[in-house]
């Protein structure tokens, strides 16, 4: 599943999930307890570093806020794993699709030989990646598949976009007016997504506050909450 290219929320920021083989020995405590599930300082880390190799950064460039997003992020895995079960495998050819998104990110990984390196460098193995993705994939599937048969979105929805934002952005970037039907499906599409997204935003709003969720101290003179 390609990543949306549409302005708002994507769903991908919820679906970071963690690598095993993380390079580097972390010594283990409990940073977070969802539901009774324990969130421990490797998973963290191992969260932090397998985000910034699919975004192509260095994992030590993360501010504390981007860190205690990352941290966030795992409490929603959690708290979604536990409502979606899914059954099926990730499609392959998605997993496939995803793989050759993230190495294009990674210039030095010219050839297979030099790719594999890579990963090694960041203390992942391609079987590892393949899973890591296979899991967001099939996650993904199933919050889509518990979210997706209620959202409608009606004609005027589409005109209303169409008139209000899509024209005026042509217009002012100089680009060529488009009729609507050109462009009907797609708007469709992207009112649908964004729909997803506002829909999803809420479920975890609602799963966090009907929660057991403990957090611990996180950096220094941070307290426990």
């Amino acid at each position: 599943m390609n990543r949306w290219k549409h302005p708002g929320l994507s769903l991908l920021v919820f679906f970071a999930l963690v690598v095993p083989c993380m390079a580097g020995d972390i010594v283990d405590r409990v940073v977070a307890v969802v539901n009774g599930h324990l969130i421990l300082q490797s998973d963290w880390e191992q969260e932090i570093a397998s985000e910034a190799f699919l975004n192509a950064r260095a994992g030590d460039s993360y501010t504390g806020d981007e860190r205690k997003v990352a941290l966030d992020r795992l409490i929603d895995q959690e708290l979604l794993r536990e409502q979606v079960r899914t059954s099926d495998p990730a499609p392959r050819e998605q997993v496939a699709a995803r793989v050759a998104e993230v190495r294009k990110l990674h210039s030095e990984a010219t050839s297979d030989e030099s790719w594999l390196a890579t990963l090694k460098k960041n203390g992942l193995t391609q079987a590892a990646l393949e899973k890591r993705l296979a899991d967001e994939i099939q996650l993904m599937r199933g919050v889509e598949a518990r979210l997706r048969p209620s959202i409608q979105i009606d004609q005027q929805a589409i005109e209303s976009y169409y008139r209000d934002d899509l024209l005026p952005s042509l217009k002012k970037n100089g680009g060529r007016e488009v009729a609507l039907g050109e462009v009907f499906g797609r708007i469709k599409d992207l009112l649908a997504e964004q729909r997803l997204n506002q829909l999803l935003t809420g479920w975890l709003a609602t799963l966090r506050s009907g929660s057991r969720i403990q957090t611990f101290q996180t950096t220094p003179g941070e307290e426990s909450r």
